[in-house]
């Protein structure tokens, strides 16, 4: 029964992610290149337009590392409601778009769909990205730390805003580390 409300759940998400393509948008600038393999690891969610199953999450953490064949490997994980409120995880493999200078995926959760993934910026140190969605619904602030200067994060919002992102509906993620059970 576990897994099929599992199921029924990600099959929301993911009917949420895909969604019916409204009118078209300029292109979401994305990041001129992005170095795979700096990419890869712990990415802590700082602020987001978040999707329904991370509405109250708490020490949010995604995790990237790049298989053999070229795919991204994720795991997104966080406790829900509070810092002690379950933990949550979620998989997903991504594909990265060929002539994309790596900054557009396709994220799978499971087959046969695909939800749009943009690396739409990460600075030089791969410190800090964000990350988004051509219908700009959803939107998500990372550093490789729980927390980051105000500056910074001005910085981060001002990026999501010329994007064309409605800022109201971004939200900051809670943190407290380390994690206790």
């Amino acid at each position: 029964m576990f897994k099929f409300r599992q199921f029924l759940l990600l099959s929301g998400v993911l009917s949420l992610l895909i969604g019916c393509q409204g009118m078209p948008q300029k292109p979401l600038p994305t990041a001129d290149h992005v170095d795979l393999p700096r990419f890869m690891g712990d990415w802590y969610v700082i602020a987001f337009i978040p999707i329904f199953v991370e509405k109250d999450a708490h020490n949010a953490v995604e995790n990237y590392r790049l298989s053999r064949d070229g795919m991204v490997e994720t795991i997104y994980r966080f406790r829900d409601g509070d810092f002690k409120g379950p933990l949550k995880k979620y998989e997903s493999t991504g594909f990265v778009e060929e002539g994309s200078s790596n900054a557009i995926w396709s994220v799978q959760f499971f087959w046969p769909f695909k939800a749009d993934y943009r690396v739409m910026y990460v600075d030089q140190d791969y410190t800090q990205t964000i990350v988004g969605r051509q219908k700009r619904d959803y939107v998500w602030i990372m550093a490789r730390t729980p927390s980051i200067s105000n500056d910074d994060y001005q910085k981060l919002l001002s990026v999501v805003r010329e994007a064309g992102y409605d800022l109201s509906l971004v939200r900051k993620v809670p943190h407290r580390w380390p994690e206790q059970s």
